[in-house]
Parts: C-alpha cells; structure tokens; sequence
C-alpha cells in the first residue's frame, strides 16, 4: 500500500481524500492543516501542518493542496526535502523557478518531486508536447472554461478586504471558431479568454481598490479583459457553489504531404477539484515508483512515462491497451 498524506484540507484535499478510496492500492494516513484539528474532520486522522515532518517515516507520499499564490512556493520545497511530494502549482510563468527550488530539496532528501500535476498544467501540457510533435508545422491553442479557476479565486481570497470570491474563465468564441475552421489565427492572451470574478467584500471595504487590485494582478488577470461583480454571501453560495471547469488543446496543423489536419483533446468536468486531485492520486503513484527504482528530484508531468500511472502492471497494458 502506498501511504498517501493530505496537506491542506480544502475542496483540494476533500478531492484527494475522496479519489484515494477510489485507488485500492493507497491509504490515507494523516491530514495536516493549519487549523485547530479538532474543528476538522476527516477519514483519517488529523494532524497540525507544522507536525507533518515528524511522521515522514509514516508517509510514502505527501500530495500538497494549498494554493499557487503563496501556499506551494513555499510549502513544496520544504516538504520535498522530507516526503515524496506532489502539488498542483499552476502560476505558468513561474513553473521553471518553482520547479528549480523543489529540484534542490528533493535532491538533498533523495525524494521525488512532481510539480504542476492536474488537467492544466499537467494533461492539458502533455497534449500540447504530442501535438507539437506530431504535427510540427501548426499551431497550439489551449482554451479554458467556460468554468470556475481555483487559482484564480483563492488569488483574489487572498487580497484584503475579500471575504470570498469565484473567478470564471470564458472562451472568446470568435477565437474558438476560428481555431477550428483552420484559420491558424495569431492570437494574443486577451483575444482568447475573458476573465469574469464574483466578490464578496468585508463590509466597508473599498471596493474601488478590491476591483483594482483585481485587474492589476500580474499573471492572473492584467493580460485579460476582466470583469468584477460585488453579491452578497447568499447569492455567491446559490449561484456560484459549485466548481465546474474545462476547455480544450488544439494542434491545427500539416502534414509533409500538405494535408491539413486538427487535433483537439477537450475535458468536460463537473468538479474541478474532484478530477484535479484524481489526477493528482495518478501521479502519487509514479511518484512512489520512481523513489523505489532510486530516482529523485524534481519532475513534470513531461518527465515521466505513462505505465508509472496505472496501477496496472507493464503486462497487462501491453496486452490490452497497445
């Protein structure tokens, strides 16, 4: 059995909790927080988030479900050091940087590290690699949404004077069209996706700074045309409760030959963190598998082979999947 570890325990974690029952070759162990445990509950027990190092000897794997904001560039390096880690790090620009110091620290623990792991960056980034590939005269394009960012909410959550908020991408359907007719348009970030945000603010706060902030933040929403709605806390819980996402990576492209061809691979999810943290349980195991064969350090999703996902064995996939 692989021991699993939750640190952090919010729709992320509750996700990872949920998919390890789904997993019969994992168990969690423990679930760290930086709340009062006794006001948590869980499957398992619950622990304060500065314990976590005491009981690496108890855990094969640590899967971090804190945020990108200020959460994992923190969080990660000083846990890889001590655990197996995965997170879902997903501040695109700052991938190469929060990649290096992981890189550190797993190495001096001699741990695996497997950073950016979700459906993007992490599947979404897998089939922008094997559309490049395959069709290298062509474009990529990734579209998301229309759907709720955790990212991006819990980055306007963190903003003061913010009491809670939900952040929707939405495809510019011009843009969309477009790529799928062929055309191979030149498209700049704010002509793909617009970027709308539902707030709820302390009361008394200054608004007018709150939506500046917003708009201003960069990596997050100063490339995008962004929209920002104050409501109140009882039309964000019955309007905008649940967490639904998507979008889609297409490589439009041609053969030597001079045909044209399209690539899409499109996700459709109900639950953002829900399938987020299945992927995030996938990755866990490889990550138990490469320590075990004396790996370490930090990796992506681009760094490790596909059988180290599966808990099936090489056979068995060679026989019914090939």
């Amino acid at each position: 059995m692989i021991r699993i570890g939750i640190y952090g325990y919010g729709n992320l974690g509750r996700g990872v909790e949920s998919a390890i029952g789904q997993n019969p070759d994992m168990e969690l162990v423990g679930v760290f927080t930086r709340r009062d445990p006794k006001t948590v509950s869980a499957k398992a027990p619950v622990y304060r988030a500065e314990d976590a190092i005491s009981m690496q000897d108890k855990i094969d794997v640590m899967i971090l479900c804190g945020g990108s904001a200020t959460d994992l560039p923190v969080q990660t390096p000083l846990l890889a050091e001590h655990f197996n880690v995965i997170d879902s790090f997903d501040t695109h620009a700052k991938i190469p940087s929060h990649f290096t110091a992981v890189d550190e620290k797993a190495k001096k623990g001699g741990k695996v590290g497997v950073i950016s792991v979700g459906w993007d960056p992490g599947l979404f980034s897998l089939m922008r690699l094997y559309g490049g590939a395959v069709l290298p005269e062509g474009e990529s394009y990734t579209f998301w949404g229309k759907g709720v960012s955790q990212g991006h909410s819990d980055a306007i959550r963190r903003i003061e004077g913010v009491v809670d908020a939900r952040q929707y991408t939405v495809p510019v359907e011009k843009a969309l069209s477009a790529v799928r007719s062929g055309e191979n348009p030149v498209l700049t970030t704010r002509e793909k996706h617009t970027r709308e945000c539902f707030v709820v603010a302390e009361e008394g706060a200054d608004t007018a700074r709150i939506e500046k902030e917003i708009k201003e933040m960069p990596n997050y929403f100063s490339d995008y045309d962004t929209t920002v709605h104050f409501i109140s806390m009882e039309e964000l819980r019955a309007n905008h409760s649940g967490l639904p996402h998507g979008g889609m990576v297409i490589r439009a492209g041609k053969t030597g030959d001079g045909s044209k061809h399209t690539v899409e691979y499109a996700l459709k999810l109900d639950s953002n963190p829900a399938f987020t943290s299945s992927v995030l349980c996938a990755y866990a195991r490889a990550a138990y598998r490469l320590q075990k064969e004396g790996k370490s350090g930090c990796m992506t999703v681009l760094d490790i082979a596909p059988k180290y996902l599966s808990p099936e064995n090489v056979e068995t996939l060679r026989a019914t999947l090939l």
